[in-house]
């Protein structure tokens, strides 16, 4: 990836994929939290008794049906930036002025999209819009589902989109003899072979090992946030992994998403030194100055309900700021080595 960042034309084209993603990550985010805070309240789990931050549902200041056409118009602006910039792809063809393109449609970033869309809805379920499908009892966060979820889709899904795009569509894109227009692949307008699925893994397998932490300190976020609310959640039939398992059990997993960052920091850094890694890596350890208190707090101390508030937000700059670190880290490393 660092060879191909030396192009000049395919160094301009990765600010407006990043952006594009970003956009549509940002925009996921907003109507999932407004459909949650629309579907938490009609459920019931968002009452007079609800210890976390307040929700503008359950607050009054605004009503179900204002909260979720939010929802709404964000699902409809993530569903035309995913369909108008992300999914298609240009397949190239041919050398200098013979050089030829045809337009497809990429399959995996089709599946990110759509189920992006389905789950910002599914996460908390409820009446609107899946009961009007049959599907009003589907939630991904009330069957205890919200940890695995926020991994891959807040870890992983969104550290690998932009590499993902990048290669597909400039770097593979851009040489003649890669050619998305394979049918015999499998994918219609969109293929690769073997071979080719087998480069692209393994051109993604250094940002793979990057979205692993980010992942473990998102779901760090959700424990807090399930740990803090399980008293009322149960009430709610919310079967969050906090009211499955207890407060103990939540305390151990925070701890290890905490600690399991740091300590694959180091062993990253560890094994790419074997390799000539570069010192940079070791950049997001001094995010650890944050994530002490933290730590203390939430798996050693006795803090409880709306005393976790804080906690929820401080584990979210820890994740902030060791994001931070490592991309000024992934940066100077691409310098070091150009």
């Amino acid at each position: 990836q660092t060879a191909l960042l030396e192009n000049t034309a395919s160094r301009t084209i990765l600010l407006p994929l990043s952006l594009q993603f970003a956009l549509f990550a940002c925009l996921i985010q907003i109507s999932t939290n407004l459909h949650n805070d629309y579907a938490d309240f009609v459920k019931g789990a968002d009452t007079a008794a609800r210890v976390g931050q307040a929700r503008a549902t359950q607050k009054g200041w605004l009503t179900p049906a204002e909260t979720i056409r939010g929802c709404c118009l964000a699902l409809g602006a993530a569903c035309v930036v995913g369909v108008w910039y992300l999914i298609p792809v240009v397949s190239a063809g041919g050398d200098g002025e013979k050089r030829c393109c045809a337009r497809g449609w990429d399959p995996v970033m089709a599946f990110v999209v759509v189920s992006s869309l389905f789950n910002a809805v599914a996460y908390t379920g409820g009446p609107f819009p899946l009961g009007y499908v049959g599907l009003g009892n589907v939630s991904i966060g009330y069957s205890g589902l919200g940890d695995l979820f926020v991994f891959v889709y807040f870890g992983l899904v969104a550290t690998l989109g932009v590499p993902y795009l990048f290669l597909t569509k400039v770097a593979f894109v851009s040489t003649p003899s890669f050619c998305w227009n394979n049918k015999a692949a499998g994918f219609g307008e969109f293929g690769l072979n073997g071979l080719l699925w087998k480069r692209l893994l393994t051109l993604l397998y250094p940002s793979f090992l990057h979205a692993l932490p980010i992942g473990f300190l998102a779901m760090a976020i959700i424990v807090v946030n399930n740990l803090r609310d399980r008293h009322t959640d149960i009430h709610a039939r919310k079967k969050t992994m906090a009211v499955r398992f207890g407060r103990r059990f939540c305390q151990v997993e925070y701890f290890l998403l905490v600690v399991g960052t740091y300590v694959f920091c180091i062993w990253f850094w560890w094994s790419s030194a074997l390799n000539n890694g570069k010192w940079t890596e070791l950049l997001p350890l001094l995010s650890l100055p944050v994530a002490i208190p933290q730590l203390k707090a939430v798996a050693f101390g006795g803090k409880d309900g709306s005393d976790l508030n804080v906690h929820v937000g401080g584990t979210a700059k820890v994740q902030l700021f060791y994001c931070i670190l490592m991309a000024i880290g992934l940066r100077i490393s691409i310098n070091i080595s150009i």
